[in-house]
């Protein structure tokens, strides 16, 4: 960890245009974050191969999905990965960087670079597997990006003394369960596009889109609880103690983790997984898993905010 570095890069943005030097992010970032290791044995790189393929074919089975998993799958280190997602960061926040004040411009552009390098990094060194939809991406037809951070696995298999192989293979079927929601409904993308870009446009004038913002947040309710849904059915035995230990230590942490993690949304995050968990589980419950797939027939299935707590009404208009 090279903090010397990480500080004079975020010092050096000062000088420059723009609310945020993001290529200074991308160094700080770097320089504040050991890489680890993508050393893989043999065994290793066919171990995330197979669990990838099992959790298509599983999930597959489970839901009465046709998808598939993305073409660019990479194992990654966490230079990796800040490399593949800086770009995103940056295309959300570009409506917002007008917003930078007149007064000491400098001091807000070191102090936004630095917040953005923080922050990336932070999550560089937390993040385990990531199901990339690369929204707001330029290409049209951009393919989406599956990613395993393995020193990250690695790490946190061995702290919460779990077994890797086992560990790894319940984050493989995790992502997965993403691919298939967004490869089950086309439309997913550019809705979230779109309410994403509602909501920023409106920041970027001072305003607030609560209603852009809402729905946003029922969506990725519905992709959250979803993917619980479909892991309760398809992964290969029980995995609460997996669960338990994961949430166990994301509540840890000393008081800048938990800074970071507050201002990432990480606890919302977390309220999205258990509140559409509850959702999806009353909808099996009434109409069985594959009943549940009708979400992603049309945007127009989605549920409501009110819905989302009464799961026998979102059934009665579905007519299902």
């Amino acid at each position: 960890m090279n903090l010397f570095h990480s500080v004079r890069a975020v010092a050096s943005s000062g000088s420059g245009e723009g609310a945020i030097d993001w290529d200074a992010v991308v160094e700080a970032a770097r320089a504040g974050t050991e890489p680890g290791s993508v050393d893989l044995t043999p065994a290793e790189r066919s171990g995330y191969a197979t669990d990838v393929r099992d959790a298509r074919d599983r999930v597959r089975e489970v839901a009465g999905i046709d998808f598939d998993v993305p073409d660019t799958i990479e194992i990654q280190h966490r230079h990796h990965w800040i490399d593949a997602n800086v770009a995103t960061f940056r295309r959300v926040l570009e409506p917002l960087e007008g917003q930078q004040a007149d007064f000491l411009p400098g001091v807000a552009r070191a102090v936004n670079t630095g917040t953005m390098s923080f922050m990336l990094g932070f999550l560089a060194r937390n993040v385990l597997g990531q199901y990339d939809p690369l929204l707001l991406a330029e290409e049209i037809d951009a393919d989406h990006a599956l990613y395993f951070v393995h020193p990250n696995i690695r790490q946190v298999a061995a702290d919460l003394h779990v077994d890797f192989p086992r560990f790894r293979r319940w984050i493989a079927f995790h992502e997965v369960t993403h691919a298939a929601e967004f490869g089950a409904a086309p439309w997913l993308s550019e809705y979230l596009e779109e309410r994403m870009e509602e909501g920023l446009e409106d920041l970027s004038h001072g305003g607030l889109d609560r209603e852009a913002f809402r729905e946003m947040n029922v969506a990725m309710t519905v992709v959250e609880g979803y993917a619980e849904l479909l892991m309760d059915h398809a992964f290969d035995d029980e995995y609460a103690d997996l669960r338990a230990k994961v949430d166990a230590r994301r509540q840890g942490g000393g008081p800048l983790s938990k800074l970071a993690k507050r201002l990432l949304g990480l606890g919302l995050k977390r309220q999205q997984y258990e509140r559409g968990k509850e959702f999806f589980e009353g909808v099996a419950a009434l109409r069985g898993v594959e009943a549940a797939g009708a979400v992603w027939d049309g945007p127009e299935n989605l549920p409501t905010d009110d819905e989302l707590d009464d799961p026998g009404a979102w059934v009665r208009r579905m007519g299902i």
